[in-house]
């Protein structure tokens, strides 16, 4: 962290800020480990995670309460009690396709009304129609539907109402540090504003100008001052340090060598990006989501990829579990017949366990069937494709073109060391390697790794182009929705029969 500093309104109350900042360190989470938490562990439940997850419980809770009551009193009492417990699930499934649960610095129910009445309409006539068509004598009328329409829509906007007043209670109490990023016109108004208004929970802990050049002279320092930030180290010590949850941009990120390192710098230690004000184009890297927010009347719209849209990623973790146990187990005849294949074939050592590089650079041991015994744990490493290896025999030709060898991942994928899809995990010696020669492709490891990719569908496996396979990932990143992960599994279902392989 340099020592240049920049003024900061209110010096009584910066005061111990400053302190905070410059003194405090906080112990890695998880112990001794360093960067995040793998993907679906226990470690990720820090107090940003109890605090972002507790919220979307409420605002769950609150939606699923008020269908709940309004199809307890005013649903017609011949309609089907189990059936209607069974769809209390729709209300919040319409609500996230709507966007209803992202996150929002200033929420207003209000606001969401329009939003709420329009799905409550949509949900309670199609429960009517698909009624009527099962079975006549269950037809409404509409003034039953219109009541019931009317008071979801309200008794939605009273819970939720609720849920944000605890929320800022408990921001108030527990405020959560934030940089400032960007030297504008902007930077020492927000600043000024979080301090006022301590129910956005955000404590001002530094400024960040990356672009600076260290050579100008520092300001005269005071007691009342931030560090002002210029440089991806000084950054990425102040969040360990001071456990940083959200970056407040007051333009929008550069599409720059220095801007892409902080935005992976962020993303890494899972913090909620906001752009302030933010009339002008934002890269295609970062989407913006819509909205009304605001933070105290400046404009304000969360920038994430899709690593910062913590139901998404539930949604995914959840895909991942359920897919691979089912998988494991309808296909648990063909490992079994794999396994025998490569025991006769070529003798013990069924399975081939290799050290790769994951989610935040971390390494963990993937499985894989055997397919060739390498002469030492020199070549294991180093050699980069043993597509040709006369040494390989036909039960593992076969099996690496069929991508049947790739099976025991599914392992990993329950343990929480991959996804089903993702970027493909390299062994530790290429990772150095091809991060000094490729741009972009020590990205890849902001999201977690997986058994197939986008790079992989689109015929990049094997001995293919490096850059390119890089390009396709952190695309795939930066565009990433769980509807877009089932169709790079079907896609990948369909190239089965294609005998590809590596």
């Amino acid at each position: 962290m340099t020592t240049e500093s920049v003024p900061a309104h209110h010096t009584a109350r910066t005061m111990s800020v400053t302190t905070a900042v410059k003194t405090t360190v906080h112990p890695p989470r998880g112990g001794a480990r360093r960067g995040p938490a793998p993907h679906g562990s226990f470690d990720a439940w820090d107090t940003h995670g109890l605090r972002r997850h507790g919220q979307l419980a409420g605002l769950l809770t609150a939606d699923v309460l008020a269908y709940a009551v309004t199809a307890a009193l005013l649903a017609p009492h011949d309609w089907p009690g189990p059936l209607l417990a069974l769809l209390a699930l729709v209300p919040p499934a319409l609500h996230a396709c709507r966007g209803l649960y992202r996150p929002v610095l200033s929420p207003s129910p209000l606001v969401d009304a329009p939003a709420l009445g329009g799905l409550a309409l949509l949900q309670w006539l199609a429960i009517a129609e698909v009624l009527a068509a099962h079975d006549p004598q269950y037809a409404a009328d509409w003034r039953h539907i219109a009541l019931a329409v009317v008071s979801q829509t309200a008794l939605c906007c009273a819970a939720r109402a609720l849920v944000h007043r605890a929320r800022r209670w408990s921001a108030r109490r527990s405020p959560q540090s934030v940089l400032i990023v960007g030297r504008t016109a902007l930077t020492q108004q927000l600043t000024t504003t979080l301090y006022d208004h301590a129910e956005y929970g955000m404590r001002p802990v530094g400024h960040v100008d990356i672009g600076r050049a260290a050579t100008v002279p520092a300001p005269a320092s005071d007691t009342g001052s931030l560090p002002l930030l210029t440089s991806t180290q000084d950054v990425s010590r102040a969040v360990i340090q001071n456990a940083v949850r959200h970056a407040v941009f007051t333009q929008p990120p550069a599409s720059d060598t220095e801007s892409d390192a902080l935005l992976a710098l962020f993303a890494e230690h899972r913090c909620a990006l906001w752009l302030v004000d933010g009339g002008a184009a934002v890269g295609q890297t970062w989407r913006r989501a819509a909205g009304h927010d605001h933070l105290w009347g400046f404009s304000v719209t969360p920038l994430h990829s899709g690593l910062h849209r913590p139901l998404a990623r539930t949604v995914k973790r959840a895909l991942d579990t359920f897919v691979a146990a089912v998988v494991l187990v309808c296909a648990a005849p063909v490992l079994a017949v794999c396994a025998l294949a490569v025991r006769i074939a070529d003798g013990p050592g069924v399975l081939f366990r290799q050290e790769r590089i994951g989610l935040g650079g971390r390494p963990f041991t993937l499985l894989k069937f055997r397919t060739l015994r390498p002469t030492d744990e020199q070549e294991s490493a180093t050699r980069w494709n043993i597509a040709l290896d006369r040494r390989m025999s036909t039960t593992g030709n076969l099996l690496r073109r069929t991508s049947l060898d790739e099976l025991p991942q599914l392992w990993n994928v329950l343990r929480g060391d991959m996804s089903l899809v993702g970027p493909r995990p390299e062994r530790p010696y290429f990772v150095t390697q091809f991060s000094h020669t490729y741009p972009g492709y020590r990205d890849r490891h902001r999201m977690p790794v997986g058994i197939t990719g986008l790079a992989q569908v689109n015929g990049l496996r094997g001995d293919t182009s490096i850059e390119e396979r890089a390009r396709f990932d952190n695309h795939y990143i930066a565009t990433w929705s769980p509807w877009r992960d089932m169709c790079i599994l079907a896609r990948t279902a369909t190239s089965l029969f294609r005998l590809g392989g590596s």
